[in-house]
């Protein structure tokens, strides 16, 4: 199993529709059949000083292995996403996981 975890921080926090753009194009990518699972979500309202909720979007989707990982990165959806949506965040940070 392959884990693939993404946070997202949009540039213009209170904007509205970039906001909406974003999600829109986060959703696009759960088409990609390379992707067992997909999530897509946002802060919980969880508030405790070891959680950070600073972000604005994240994504968890869970592959068989590797492998279809490296095909969800070079997949057309997914580049047209970061082509379509790069422009909309500050900061992006991954987190990938594997079973040890």
């Amino acid at each position: 199993m392959f884990v693939h975890t993404v946070f997202f921080w949009l540039k213009e926090k209170g904007n509205e529709q970039a906001r909406q753009d974003l999600l829109a194009g986060l959703r696009t990518l759960e088409s990609i059949d390379a992707i067992q699972t997909a999530y897509v979500g946002v802060p919980a309202e969880t508030r405790r000083p070891v959680i950070d909720h600073s972000y604005d979007f994240s994504i968890s989707f869970v592959f068989p292995d590797q492998a279809a990982h490296d095909v969800y990165q070079e997949h057309p959806t997914h580049l047209k996403f970061v082509e379509n949506c790069a422009h909309l965040w500050e900061r992006v940070q991954i987190y990938d996981v594997v079973n040890p």
